[in-house]
């Protein structure tokens, strides 16, 4: 009876203690999916020909992201009534343009989730310095 219960049980469990830890194993390595949030200090934007950039917006402290991608991020800031700016969001490794004061983009998805984010803005030709404020970012990563 022992011999039938190391020959047939005993593989199986190993087998399964074995599937059971590389499950384990290759799990852990993914990073975890999450988001975090900033606030930025506003700025005055003042020049047509060359953007301004705002502070950086980094993941707080104690969220582990060195393999993680972006995902979706969510934006909003505000400027003055009749105001024409152009606007980006921005990544070490890329820019994009966006199209009003609130929003959201999957366009920097894959980008490297522990680099900092930032505003850049520009007047359009002809307008007045402006104060731009009220820059947030809910950033989405895996």
């Amino acid at each position: 009876m022992l011999s039938w219960v190391v020959r047939g049980t005993l593989p199986r469990i190993v087998l399964l203690l074995v599937g059971c830890l590389l499950i384990g194993l290759t799990g852990s390595a993914q990073a975890a999916a999450g988001s975090w949030s900033a606030q930025i200090p506003g700025m005055m934007v003042a020049m047509s020909d060359r953007a301004s950039a705002s502070q950086n917006a980094y993941p707080p402290a104690g969220i582990n992201l060195q393999s993680g991608q972006l995902g979706r991020i969510q934006w909003q800031f505000q400027s003055p009534p009749g105001a024409l700016l152009n606007a980006w969001l921005c990544h070490p490794e890329q820019c994009v343009a966006l199209t009003g004061m609130r929003g959201s983009t999957t366009a920097l998805a894959g980008q490297r989730a522990n680099a900092p984010l930032y505003f850049r803005f520009a007047l359009r030709p002809g307008q007045r310095p402006v104060r731009v404020q009220g820059l947030q970012m809910i950033v989405n990563y895996q």
